[in-house]
């Protein structure tokens, strides 16, 4: 019944949002999403505030930007931050809200939500971790681009494990957070925006 629940939920659900093309964005069905997650978690008594252990974020984190700015410097030079040089007041913008508006309630639904609600399903190993992975990739066909499915399945499968290991919620959605704003910054923020 539960495996049947998350094919509904993470993949039917979405699959219809996606392909109804609804108006004004996932922001706000995300933070909808986001309010029952909270509700649901505190029912259950699930905590989300495990260790504050950010070893190994910050050094992955820089290593994947230099990488990223590396290959946009000779694949899209154009394009490399074209964000913060033509519109640095928007890139603020996304620098401080991306993160809780966007980043969070991401993290609430597809790390506390599912690896929780689902362990029965994948346990809480590298099955759960792949799971929640695809699904968060598959939310990403909203984009309508191979490289914004590719990378938040590699992502989500880093933030998954990231979660499964600390069981803190502020540690996945910080590194979360840093991948989306390099993401925004470098030039790529293109593939990973409605309408994009």
């Amino acid at each position: 019944m539960r495996f049947a629940e998350f094919l509904l939920l993470f993949f039917g659900l979405v699959g219809v949002y996606i392909a109804i093309d609804v108006p004004g964005g996932p922001i706000p069905v995300l933070l909808a999403a986001g309010v029952l997650v909270v509700l649901y978690l505190r029912r259950q008594r699930v905590s989300l505030a495990g260790p504050r252990d950010f070893s190994g974020v910050l050094g992955l984190w820089a290593l994947v930007s230099v990488l990223t700015v590396a290959a946009m410097a000779v694949f899209d030079r154009d394009n490399l931050f074209v964000l913060p040089r033509e519109n640095p007041g928007l890139w603020l913008a996304i620098i401080v809200f991306y993160p809780l508006v966007s980043v969070y309630p991401q993290e609430l639904l597809y790390r506390a939500f599912l690896l929780h609600r689902y362990e029965a399903v994948w346990g809480t190993g590298k099955r759960a971790a792949a799971a929640s992975a695809v699904a968060f990739g598959f939310a990403h066909l909203l984009f309508g681009n191979v490289i914004a499915v590719v990378s938040t399945v590699i992502g989500g499968w880093l933030f998954a494990r990231r979660y499964q290991r600390t069981g803190s919620l502020l540690v996945v959605s910080v590194e979360h957070a840093l991948y989306g704003i390099t993401i925004f910054t470098v030039g790529l923020g293109q593939y990973f925006y409605h309408g994009a």
